[in-house]
């Protein structure tokens, strides 16, 4: 069972649903797919064992085979490639590792070569019954424009007979969708305010698009207003879980210690949480 938590925008407290959420969910496996800021490990506090990099494609130019008839330039959608005179210039930051290039030389004049976008780190963590659980998170490189291949590769380690838990970037650019790609089930994380509720409505269009069915957490659930929870009725949007602020919840969480470490309370609306997302994808 494949679970992504996201959000249409930063702020939100996604990392803080899907840490908890791993912290209690039997079998749990944790892939942290922001890999330009991930911050699971702050909570989960793993032990790394395994890291892998990763890299992409790009091309190799050799130019004593090459004709210059720039046919490689024409087909490159990202104009990674162009020729300009007698030269064939590259500009790797540009290119997407399609192996378009590649495909239409007519002089078999380019091949390919890796070039280390980022880094995969995988260990485990102990969840709150001491049981451990997989962990692996994406670090993007810096500098690096391209995360989705980061993305895509950490998710080749999904272990399917596993709860796992997605923990997406914000907002909804390519990242986000990469990551919710292929779920069964997606857990917006809203909070009550005018522009969480204009960027939760992007975010579930962007589920909708995808074909993934959403339910709704909502974070520090007794401020703002009656937005979000109009939407959901109007939408027929399950809202699973509302989560009150606690000033001293807030102190931990600063301190980079898990809720249902520090209160029993939320370990056991965290379970029922588990419980809930379980019956809504058997549904």
């Amino acid at each position: 069972m494949i679970i992504a938590i996201a959000s249409g925008k930063g702020g939100t407290g996604k990392t803080t649903i899907a840490t908890n959420l791993a912290l209690v969910a039997p079998a749990a496996q944790y892939l942290d797919c922001d890999v330009e800021e991930p911050n699971g490990h702050l909570f989960l506090k793993p032990a790394i064992d395994k890291q892998t990099d990763v890299t992409l494609p790009i091309p190799l130019i050799n130019e004593e085979l090459c004709s210059l008839c720039g046919l490689c330039a024409t087909a490159c959608e990202f104009n990674a490639i162009a020729v300009i005179g007698k030269k064939v210039m590259l500009f790797p930051e540009l290119c997407h590792g399609c192996g378009t290039c590649m495909f239409v030389c007519p002089e078999t004049a380019i091949t390919e070569t890796g070039k280390v976008i980022g880094q995969l780190e995988q260990g485990s963590a102990k969840s709150v019954t001491g049981d451990k659980f997989t962990f692996t998170h994406g670090i993007s490189k810096i500098g690096n424009p391209l995360t989705p291949p980061i993305i895509k590769r950490a998710k080749k380690l999904i272990e399917n007979e596993r709860f796992v838990i997605l923990d997406a970037p914000p907002g909804t650019s390519c990242p986000m969708v990469q990551t919710l790609i292929g779920s069964d089930y997606c857990i917006m994380v809203t909070e009550p305010t005018p522009f969480g509720l204009n960027d939760l409505e992007l975010a579930i269009g962007v589920a909708r698009q995808l074909k993934i069915p959403c339910g709704i957490v909502i974070n520090r659930s007794d401020s703002g207003d009656q937005g979000i929870k109009k939407y959901c009725q109007r939408e027929n949007i399950p809202i699973l879980l509302e989560i009150p602020f606690d000033r001293d919840l807030a102190f931990a969480y600063s301190k980079g210690e898990a809720a249902v470490n520090q209160s029993p309370q939320l370990r056991e609306s965290f379970q029922n949480l588990h419980l809930k997302i379980v019956a809504e994808v058997e549904k």
